[in-house]
């Protein structure tokens, strides 16, 4: 990545606005903007979320705010209620106070003197869902949003469910709110109401987790927001970023089948980062690609985006597996139409050989799988860019069912969904099962390629499931997470079964014993080999970067091991970010996060989940750190979930609060 300090026009930065919304609420806002917008108004581009804008997102909002802002663009990182320097309280991810206050920050832009009027949202994750949640709400002032690693439905393809299945993340980030928002306002830009705003906060502050777990199907509370209800409430132009090694990397082709509005969809090799400083590389000049949607939608310039293919993906190469990868080699492909019609769908029957384009008669394979599998799985969202992506997957296939292909002939291209459509039978009557798409080499390495997990009493509906009859066969159609990817002459496709994936997801209330039928088929998306002619990206480009000095070195840690004393396998992850001294606000700020997960094999009632943070702000005279502590355990009829709070200044305890709930399990 390329920093650039000169820009077409000289930017001013305001370090804090006010923001007063109606009720007398008031938001924290970083602003950048081009000398002279006062006199000559310019479009507004809106990044709105809670992540912090002083400490938590400053290093991110460095690289690319001030770079738009030189190319002509009035810039504004906004903190909602209850985060940061903001007012309020924030009580749940997505709630319609959070959009309302969005419609009311834009009202607010168009009526200051350097906004001409126009408006565009800018937003990963967080901040690229409300991005589509806020266009759903149809401002008038909102021409076009550029949404980045997000989703378009909360409960199918967000970080608490997958297909019906509890994902562990579902803790995880839970936990990691409970951390975040127990941070206070910095007393440099609230003054001496800061420690009245800390106390309210962690007085009210929420424990997520357990919202989150009270809405185990596919209700009312996950269709807010969830803008795949109507794509047609979407009128501003959308620009849809993701990245193959990232957990939201099926948004994208949705939104270009279902907006009626104009969009364009760009997928590259990456994790859960910006385009332009984002890994595995390659990068692309995305704040360059940024200025082209933002000048056609905003400024009315003909920066030719509407002749760019509809959808540019990657296509990555064959690769041996590792937790993490610099690097992915391949090749931008492009469609003018998605669906398209150069994809086409082969079907595979899943037979005691292996699999085939033809069936061989009627066979029944079974698996049920020890409950550790799917430890090698990695991280669910790599956010943190450790050792977090899945490894060698030969132990976890040799834990689940497996189909493999003929050695191929030739190299072979799959660009899209892979689905399966299984015909089963359960000796319980609610199970799980874990699909995995892997490439293997002519060594037997195993390189996961797609996955996804799917509640079989799901199978017709995640808003009315219904449970299984023990013995009786049924169907179910399971689709695994989009993909762009080429296996190579000389190795093989394989289908793997479990009916387990820990931590990836809870474990059933029972160990399950599946049967499949070998008249399940497999239907890969082919792509014909073929050179696309792609418009090159420019090199990734950026404003320079903040100014940090390295106060502590941090360090990331994945281990698993054997508790010899109880059999149990546990799994320990250590992501120490250490500190950082912000030389322009005097700040240092830091964390850490320990991940504990434990589970007997033989016993899915077994598994806990325990996680600790500890935050870390101070400057010269003021000293806060924050520690909370989070744990889920289950029973076959209730989860019991609990929760921790410590706040210290000058290390003295001065508040603590305790969290308890149970919830019933769902049994279906």
């Amino acid at each position: 990545m390329q920093t650039v300090g000169q820009f077409p026009h000289v930017v001013q930065e305001t370090e804090n606005e006010w923001i007063t919304l109606g009720d007398g609420c008031r938001l924290a806002a970083r602003m950048w903007m081009p000398e002279g917008a006062e006199t000559s108004p310019v479009p507004a581009i809106l990044e709105y979320l809670p992540y912090r804008k002083r400490d938590g997102t400053a290093t991110r909002d460095e690289l690319t705010h001030p770079y738009l802002a030189g190319h002509g663009y009035a810039c504004i990182r906004v903190d909602m209620r209850g985060s940061g320097e903001s007012d309020g309280l924030m009580f749940d991810e997505y709630v319609k106070q959070e959009q309302d206050d969005a419609l009311e920050v834009i009202d607010w832009l168009t009526s200051q003197p350097w906004c001409d009027g126009n408006v565009g949202m800018i937003g990963i994750s967080w901040g690229g869902f409300n991005g589509l949640q806020v266009a759903a709400r149809k401002p008038k002032a909102l021409k076009a949003v550029i949404t980045i690693c997000s989703t378009d439905d909360r409960y199918a393809d967000d970080i608490h469910y997958k297909g019906g299945c509890l994902l562990g993340e579902n803790m995880g980030w839970g936990a990691t709110m409970l951390a975040f928002s127990s941070r206070p306002p910095d007393p440099e830009l609230v003054g001496e109401r800061w420690r009245k705003m800390w106390m309210e906060r962690l007085e009210n502050e929420p424990l997520l987790a357990a919202t989150w777990l009270k809405h185990q199907h596919r209700d009312d509370y996950w269709k807010h927001g969830s803008v795949c209800e109507d794509y047609s409430d979407i009128e501003a132009a959308v620009l849809a970023v993701g990245g193959w090694g990232d957990a939201y990397s099926n948004t994208v082709a949705r939104l270009l089948s279902g907006l009626k509005s104009p969009a364009r969809g760009i997928v590259g090799p990456w994790h859960h980062k910006y385009p332009h400083f984002a890994v595995p590389e390659p990068r692309i000049g995305f704040l360059q690609e940024a200025l082209r949607w933002w000048d056609h939608w905003l400024k009315g310039i003909d920066t030719g985006v509407m002749e760019d293919p509809l959808y540019r993906a990657y296509m990555m190469e064959s690769v041996r597996p590792k937790t993490f990868y610099p690097h992915r080699d391949g090749r931008w492909i492009s469609e003018k139409n998605w669906p398209s019609e150069n994809i086409e769908d082969t079907t595979l029957s899943l037979n005691a050989s292996g699999l085939d384009i033809v069936q061989e008669g009627e066979e029944i394979q079974s698996i049920c799988s020890p409950q550790n599998t799917g430890e090698q799985s990695g991280e669910f969202c790599v956010i943190w860019l450790g050792p977090d992506m899945p490894d060698d997957q030969q132990e976890e296939d040799a834990r689940s069912l497996i189909f493999d292909g003929q050695i191929l002939q030739q190299r072979t291209e799959i660009f899209g969904a892979t689905v399966l459509d299984l015909e089963f039978i359960s000796d319980k009557p609610q199970a799980n099962v874990a699909v995995r798409l892997c490439d293997v080499a002519p060594d037997g390495s195993s390189t996961r390629v797609s996955w996804t997990v799917f509640n079989l009493c799901h199978r017709d509906s995640h808003e009315f499931p219904q449970d299984l009859k023990p013995g009786q066969k049924y169907k179910a159609r399971i689709q695994l997470d989009d993909i762009a990817y080429a296996f190579p002459q000389g190795n093989r496709i394989r289908l793997a079964i479990s009916t387990a994936y820990w931590p990836m997801i809870w474990p059933s209330p029972e160990a399950v014993t599946l049967n499949v039928s070998s008249s399940s088929k497999l239907h890969l998306p082919l792509r014909a080999v073929r050179e696309d002619t792609v418009r090159p990206f420019e090199p990734a480009e950026a404003a320079p970067p903040r100014k940090v000095e390295v106060a502590r070195e941090g360090s990331q840690t994945r281990s698993q091991e054997m508790d010899e004393a109880t059999g149990e396998s546990v799994l320990r992850i250590h992501d120490d970010f250490g500190d950082e001294f912000d030389t322009d606000t005097g700040l240092t700020s830091g964390e850490i996060a320990r991940e504990l997960y434990r589970i007997h094999p033989d016993d899915p009632l077994s598994a806990r989940a325990e996680i600790h943070w500890t935050e870390i702000l101070k400057r010269e005279g003021w000293d806060i750190r924050t520690e909370t502590f989070s744990a889920l355990k289950a029973d076959k009829t209730t989860f019991y979930v609990t929760g921790r709070i410590e706040a210290y200044e000058n290390n003295d305890l001065i508040y603590e609060q305790n969290f308890k709930e149970e919830i019933p399990r769902c049994q279906v």
